[in-house]
């Protein structure tokens, strides 16, 4: 019997009421596994009142009642690593230790919700005239919305809801249709965890869910992670209806490799950030700028490191790659190899056509490593989001910069050298967000801000860390002035207040 995943609304299960579902396959076989059920907009509606419901409590509750919360559901986050992973690789396809880290990386934004105290700390200023104080303070929106992509279907959720709800928000997610079984999961840990029914809903769907959050008059403020174009648009939609947005979009991350480097480690960093997550994750290296004569060798090196990748099944503890998430994005990401060479690109490793023994409707492809690329080629210009790894060759430093610095894209890049002045105007000089020096994905800590420039981020804030509290939360100062018992009536005085 298929299993069917319903909606979390006001605490507890809704089942699907518009008779519209969606598929979830296992990427490892091809089959449909699961079906999820899509909302309407009665439903979504449903899932906000809830939400608007609970904030007149959450909203003015303690801050030690919300972190107590988040304190125990960090228990039982940490206690059912291998519960959330599992699912993950089901409908993911990510092997199993991938989707283990992804789990731990969401627990360190949980781990600085457990501490919101420190970031909600307002200011004093006393005596800033006779006898007036003035303060500063942040407080919640009120019903934030959380629209979540298909490659970290736990992490990337737990980027936005812990530090909205420990700010006081209710938070209404809409996860991937495709993987959207670990979403339910943290919300019946949350739940087991003793947050009140209605803080945080899940809602399922496709375009009407997502249009119906972006408008809906009780949504404050819009967080996103996908692709540019889905960024773009739900930027432009919900700040047309006066909504706070946080949208951050696709990458074209580049690594710098100069000619002091050591290339060892350069193949090294290449080939993990390339090829882990099958490629399908918004940090990953998708190219590599070779500086000067090393090209030839670099590529050497990548190459036979990629060649020794275990392709397959998520579950097998010695797959260290799985396949992609659906058949149409397989075929997709395969395109873009079998054009390169007509776009001038030299093909070292084919990954096209791949499959697995005992496995071969799963959705496979091979690595892929693509040489002396053009910027004019479309696996240069586009966002491939699979195993597919593009060199471009510069002849110096600000040849290698020039080309990294005219891409859209501005997500993260990196460096790798060992000299220290070169590393120091690369981290100033390069658009990017994000900067690795030897570091070939610099995935900021949770209490550092994630997000990118240019076409990687539509909106001011960045996603967690500071920019995380302060997009979730309203500044609002105060200024008073009490009278003193010694005062007599000052009259009254139409200027203009005086401070000295």
């Amino acid at each position: 019997m298929t299993k069917i995943v319903n909606h979390w609304i006001g605490g507890r299960t809704a089942e699907g009421a518009s008779g519209a579902y969606g598929p979830v396959t296992d990427p490892a076989t091809g089959a449909v596994t699961t079906k999820v059920a899509f909302a309407s907009v009665e439903e979504v509606d449903a899932a906000v009142a809830a939400a608007k419901e609970a904030y007149l409590t959450w909203g003015q509750s303690s801050l030690a009642q919300r972190t107590s919360i988040l304190f125990k559901f960090r228990a039982l986050l940490d206690a059912n690593r291998d519960a959330i992973a599992e699912l993950i690789t089901a409908e993911h396809g990510k092997v199993h230790s991938d989707a283990l880290g992804e789990v731990a990386r969401g627990l360190e934004i949980v781990d600085l919700a457990c501490g919101i105290n420190v970031q909600l700390k307002g200011e004093l200023s006393t005596q800033v005239a006779n006898r007036v104080d003035v303060s500063s303070l942040r407080q919640p929106l009120g019903v934030v919305a959380g629209i979540t992509p298909f490659n970290f279907p736990a992490m990337v959720p737990m980027w936005m809801f812990p530090i909205a709800i420990a700010c006081g928000n209710t938070f209404v997610l809409k996860p991937s249709e495709k993987d959207p079984s670990a979403s339910i999961k943290i919300a019946e840990l949350l739940s087991e965890a003793g947050l009140p029914d209605g803080v945080f809903n899940v809602v399922h769907g496709d375009k009407v869910a997502v249009d119906r959050l972006l408008e809906h008059p009780d949504v404050k403020a819009v967080s996103f992670v996908g692709s540019t174009p889905i960024a773009r648009y739900i930027h432009t939609t919900a700040s047309a209806n006066h909504k706070r947005v946080q949208a951050l979009g696709g990458a074209k991350n580049h690594m710098l490799v100069l000619p002091d480097a050591d290339l060892d480690a350069a193949a090294d960093a290449a080939v993990s950030a390339a090829y882990g997550s099958a490629g399908e994750r918004c940090m990953a290296i998708s190219a590599v700028v070779a500086v000067g004569s090393i090209g030839d060798e670099l590529v050497d090196k990548i190459r036979e490191r990629a060649e020794k990748i275990k392709i397959g099944p998520g579950n097998d503890p010695t797959s260290e790659m799985g396949p992609l998430i659906t058949a149409a994005h397989r075929d997709k990401v395969a395109s873009y190899v079998t054009g390169a060479a007509a776009e001038g690109a030299e093909v070292v490793l084919d990954g096209t056509g791949y499959s697995v023994d005992g496995f071969e409707d799963g959705h496979w492809i091979g690595i892929s490593l693509l040489d002396r690329v053009p910027t004019s080629a479309k696996a240069y210009q586009d966002e491939i989001f699979g195993p597919v790894l593009c060199v471009l060759r510069a002849e110096s430093y600000e040849e290698g910069l020039a080309l990294i610095n005219a891409s859209p894209f501005g997500n993260g890049t990196a460096i790798f050298t060992r000299d220290g002045g070169a590393a120091r105007r690369f981290q100033l000089e390069v658009e990017a967000g994000m900067v690795g020096v030897n570091v070939p994905i610099p995935v900021p800590v949770g209490y550092h801000s994630f997000g990118g420039w240019k076409d990687s981020l539509f909106g001011d804030h960045h996603i967690y860390g500071n920019d995380g509290t302060h997009f979730y939360t309203r500044g609002k100062v105060v200024t008073t002035r009490w009278p003193d018992p010694a005062d007599a009536p000052a009259g009254v005085d139409l200027g203009f207040p005086r401070n000295h």
